[in-house]
């Protein structure tokens, strides 16, 4: 049974201490997202194909570390409780292995030895990553059980989390463009970057109290557990979804530096036009957080999806024939429906573990969150996987004149391809059952649950 002290309204510290940790965390997550396969193509040397197996291959490897990590998380008992303590050292060899993620092995010659490298770094680095972050998100569930505080919560997780995009977003290319050459200006941002993922976890360890949890543990294995969880079709009509959005965005993000590089002509543009992008996003997280209170969590995730891909869409095939004023509208547009992706999932989690508790009398935060940790990095890896492929079969020439094939490929990479992608998660979605009103029955469920085991 559990027993738990979770207030309906959280102190505003609460919220700022949890939210800053994922400046950290979407700082990570953009600089990958943006900068990852043009540095490991064009500065690495790495084979456009190599790099997408490689990427796919340590996010396949690391998959194991996501169930293990929930799995534990959920059962550690500390003085710090059972998340924080994660965070606090998990963030250690993520720093690390993320500053290393973007060293060029000069020492390193052939493709294989390349590929060997990129695959080991990628996997330590991502492996870091779930340590800190599957503990850092079942911390939700944990601090409050309201439905629109969760939705207000994480409102303010993902108001930082833009402000790290933003801080890839702007700080990237610069950084790169003051030290020398294009290598050390990679490992100078690796090294920026890595503080700032190192000094946000700390925070969020020293200044949010995690309440006292005591659950009812199940005897089951790491295995079972997990296979229980995948059999919930409620969770199953989010994480699909999740997956595919993930993966749709990414590739976006992955192929606008060069779409600007090689179509527009213009590659320092691309700062420029991601800070339109998430500067939106950022002043739309409270909008949409109002909008999801009004018409529920989600429609409002399925319309701002639809509305981002339809504008990359028009982006595609158009950006390079407007007057930058309107391609500028265009990313605003974007990042208005963009501005769901940030705020909406992790609202929407807290909802899938208490109707999962109240069906089971067991709390599995860590469980979910680990699937959901998954599914974010098969998204990253597949993506990955579908760039690096589209660009191998269209001959793409690293810092060459591209061929029109080539040009095609990266407008079909930005545009259509994630658009089939997104709209199918949007479709699958819609099946998805839990509203405010049904999250009031869950509640009264539990309530019921409690009462009778008290």
């Amino acid at each position: 049974m559990e027993t738990i002290d979770r207030p309906d309204t959280l102190p505003l510290k609460t919220k700022i201490g949890f939210g800053i940790c994922d400046v950290g965390g979407n700082l990570f997550f953009t600089t990958l997202s943006f900068q990852l396969t043009i540095f490991l193509t064009d500065i690495v040397g790495l084979s456009a194909a190599l790099m997408g197996v490689a990427l796919l291959l340590g996010r396949v490897v690391d998959a194991f570390s996501d169930p293990v990590m929930g799995f534990i998380s959920d059962r550690t008992k500390s003085r710090w409780g059972r998340r924080r303590p994660y965070i606090f050292f998990g963030s250690i060899p993520l720093a690390v292995f993320f500053i290393l993620m973007f060293t060029k092995p000069v020492w390193i010659t052939t493709q294989q030895g390349l590929f060997a490298w990129v695959t080991v770094i990628y996997f330590l680095m991502t492996t870091s990553y779930t340590i800190v972050n599957i503990p850092y998100s079942a911390l939700t569930p944990d601090l409050t059980r309201d439905y629109n505080e969760q939705t207000v919560l994480n409102g303010y997780r993902m108001s930082f989390a833009v402000v790290g995009t933003l801080i890839a977003a702007g700080a990237a290319m610069p950084i790169v463009g003051m030290f020398g050459t294009k290598a050390s200006g990679y490992t100078a941002m690796g090294v920026i970057f890595g503080l700032i993922i190192l000094g946000t976890a700390w925070t969020t360890f020293f200044t949010v109290k995690e309440p006292v949890v005591k659950n009812r543990v199940s005897s089951d294995g790491v295995l079972k557990e997990y296979l229980s969880v995948l059999k919930d079709k409620v969770f199953l009509r989010i994480l699909v979804p999740w997956g595919l959005y993930i993966s749709g965005v990414t590739i976006v993000a992955g192929t606008l530096i060069y779409f600007f590089q090689y179509i527009y002509g213009n590659r320092e543009l691309t700062t420029l036009v991601m800070l339109a992008l998430l500067v939106t996003a950022l002043v739309f997280i409270p909008v949409w957080v109002k909008i999801s209170q009004k018409i529920g969590k989600k429609r409002s995730y399925m319309t701002g999806m639809s509305i981002f891909s339809t504008t990359v869409l028009i982006v595609a095939f158009t950006a390079d024939r407007v007057p930058l004023p309107v391609l500028m509208l265009y990313m605003v547009l974007a990042g208005i429906g963009l501005s769901t992706h940030y705020v909406m999932p992790y609202s929407l989690i807290p909802d899938v573990v208490e109707n999962n508790y109240a069906e089971t009398g067991k709390r599995r935060e860590g469980i979910y969150y680990g699937l959901w940790t998954f599914f974010s990095k098969l998204g990253q890896a597949v993506s990955a996987l579908i760039i690096g492929t589209v660009l191998a079969l269209v001959h793409y020439a690293p810092g060459l004149e591209q061929s029109l094939t080539a040009k095609a490929g990266i407008r079909i990479l930005i545009g259509p391809v994630p658009v089939i992608v997104i709209i199918t998660g949007i479709l699958i979605m819609t099946g998805y059952p839990i509203s405010g009103r049904k999250y009031e029955e869950i509640l009264q469920r539990i309530k019921e649950r409690e009462e009778k085991n008290a």
